[in-house]
């Protein structure tokens, strides 16, 4: 009897450490779903991103996006200081962004509090410059 009781302790314990790894990662990913990008008359860019994430709360939602250009550096960054839990997708924009001339794509990624980086993201070609 003393056996099966260790053995179903066992059994709850494994359970419960799989139950809360699952919720911990229920939210998955951010994801960038589209992007528009407008030439600002100054040589600036403005963006319009739209992002999914299943945000479950102030433990797990998408906290920012950036503006990557192809050596991997941020050119700009969009903090997002609050869960979007009941608005999914959503979408923000980031404007005046300075981009190094001869850059002609930026990629989109979006960040979570979780995960950081999202793996879907999204390269978009930049419009000639005003």
């Amino acid at each position: 009897m003393k056996r099966l009781r260790r053995h179903l302790a066992q059994a709850g314990f494994a359970v419960a450490v799989l139950v809360g790894a699952v919720a911990g990662v229920q939210a998955g990913e951010p994801s960038v779903l589209d992007v528009t990008v407008t030439a600002n008359a100054n040589g600036t860019y403005a963006f319009q991103v739209t992002v999914f994430h299943k945000d479950e709360g102030w433990d797990h939602y998408a906290n920012a996006f950036d503006i990557m250009i192809g050596d991997g550096t941020s050119v700009g960054t969009r903090v997002l200081y609050h869960p979007h839990v009941d608005e999914q997708p959503f979408t923000r924009s980031l404007s005046s962004v300075a981009i190094p001339i001869g850059v002609t794509e930026v990629t989109v990624v979006a960040r979570d509090t979780q995960h950081g980086e999202g793996t879907r993201t999204m390269t978009v070609k930049l419009p000639r410059r005003k």
